[in-house]
């Protein structure tokens, strides 16, 4: 089974608690919630954050909300990330970020198609980025990823997959932008400017937000900075 696992904690050194900061009334962490809502119940979503006592609002609003969630070690988060996996029975676990809210479920979805189709270990949009900062999807075999964990330096513990954008491995896979490149864009939110960006890209939205993919996304965001 493939799983979704959202990694996010609330004290974010830039912007304190912006996984729940508000766009229109909807928390951060909602917006992808919904976004990836489209592929469950084939691939279950789990909010994975930290045992301290300043994550305890996020696990508060997952237990409002009714979405599944695990509390592991808050700066080893690639401990945390493959613990997540390994307690819900992942076979390849899709790692994102509690800054993406403009993710793709249907890029998800295709990179994911890769990764099961093609038995790949590691199957990641960001090496030689096409796609916006905030879109990043990276996706790993569990058992492949607990054998590699050992070799992992300090750094990777924060950011978990680096170390395999350093390996020779066959059965790895970069997934690039065939049509805008958006490589140069940040979509993600780690400053009130991100936020600011971001609340005016929502605003511009005409439909629901889970109807926009990234394509549209890249486009309601030049629009905003071109009248900024």
């Amino acid at each position: 089974m493939t799983g979704i696992i959202v990694l996010c904690r609330y004290n974010s050194s830039r912007l304190p608690g912006k996984i729940l900061k508000k766009i229109k009334g909807k928390e951060i962490l909602t917006y992808i919630i919904e976004r990836l809502s489209i592929l469950e119940p084939r691939y279950p979503i789990v909010v994975c954050t930290s045992v301290e006592k300043t994550d305890d609002p996020i696990v508060a609003h997952c237990v409002r909300n009714n979405i599944k969630f695990y509390r592991g070690d808050l700066n080893n988060v690639a401990l945390r990330f493959m613990n997540c996996a390994k307690e819900n029975g992942f076979v390849n676990a899709v790692r994102i970020n509690g800054d993406n809210i403009f993710l793709d479920a249907n890029l998800i979805e295709d990179m994911i198609a890769i990764t099961e189709s093609k038995g790949m270990l590691f199957v990641s949009n960001v090496k030689g980025r096409t796609f916006p900062r905030g879109m990043s999807v990276e996706i790993v075999n569990i058992d492949f990823y607990n054998k590699e964990y050992p070799k992992f330096e300090d750094s990777d513990l924060e950011h978990v997959m680096t170390y395999f954008y350093r390996m020779n491995e066959e059965n790895i896979e970069f997934v690039y932008n065939t049509g805008a490149n958006g490589g140069d864009i940040n979509l993600a939110i780690d400053t009130k400017q991100d936020l600011k960006n971001a609340n005016r890209i929502i605003e511009a939205m005409e439909k629901d937000h889970t109807q926009y993919g990234y394509s549209e996304i890249i486009k309601l965001f030049d629009n905003i900075t071109h009248d900024a």
